[in-house]
């Protein structure tokens, strides 16, 4: 149970973000959901979660903005007074081919994808360290494992997720705090309806489980990461893709 626990989860307004905000929530953590597109749709994230029992607030920030994660990190410790978990999901895509990858699609993802996880890691951090706990739980993805055509750009972002979590675990792990990353593999969520049927069945073909990931299966392992239960885990990279980077 995550009872009296506080988290952030940014990107939270949709997909697995939002998957993961319910997640923490049901177990008992007031979480709140960051956004930057829509705060509507975050809203509804919270609204869900409160009828359903539990506690949640939302809060709007780019996190690709180094100075807006800065006041983020400020404003809720200072109104909530304590961060316990730390999920870093918050990414966009912007696929191409390589040779047509305009220098703004690359910077946009690393922005967001890298520089974001980056951004709130160290701001939080002062904090967590102070409170000599927390735990960190990074989104990656099978494409900063394996590589994917079309996606240089996102794999680079994912990959530099990996190496950045194992850094900030060996950086911070003295002060009881754990930083882990999760690699999502083929999940349906909005993003990935938005391919072809033709498309879908030839991603299939490469997992060997046979079928798409749920949202829910990504929430799972990422509420387990936050608890107690995986208070020796750290510097980890945990692949939910149904055996695709096997």
């Amino acid at each position: 149970m995550l009872t009296n626990k506080t988290a952030l989860v940014t990107g939270a307004s949709r997909g697995i973000g939002a998957a993961i905000a319910k997640s923490l929530a049901k177990e008992g953590a007031f979480v709140i959901i960051n956004y930057n597109g829509s705060k509507e749709r975050a809203d509804a994230v919270a609204a869900k979660i409160t009828a359903d029992g539990g506690k949640a607030a939302v809060y709007g920030c780019n996190v690709s903005d180094y100075g807006a994660c800065e006041k983020m990190a400020k404003d809720i410790m200072e109104t909530y007074g304590h961060l316990d978990i730390l999920v870093n999901n918050a990414g966009i895509t912007r696929d191409d081919l390589l040779m047509k990858m305009s220098e703004e699609a690359f910077d946009a993802v690393i922005a967001t994808n890298l520089k974001g996880t980056f951004n709130t890691i160290r701001h939080f951090s002062r904090y967590l360290l102070k409170q000599r706990s927390g735990t960190i739980i990074n989104l990656s993805s099978v494409s900063g494992i394996l590589g994917n055509a079309g996606q240089a750009n996102y794999s680079a972002s994912k990959a530099g997720v990996i190496g950045l979590t194992k850094s900030v675990a060996r950086e911070l792990s003295s002060r009881g705090i754990t930083c882990n990353a999760v690699a999502p593999g083929f999940i349906d969520t909005e993003m990935t309806a938005q391919m072809t049927d033709k498309a879908k069945e030839a991603v299939k073909t490469q997992i060997p489980l046979g079928r798409v990931g749920k949202v829910d299966d990504i929430a799972e392992v990422v509420t387990f990461l936050a608890s107690e239960k995986a208070s020796y885990i750290t510097g980890q990279v945990i692949s939910v893709d149904g055996g695709m980077s096997i």
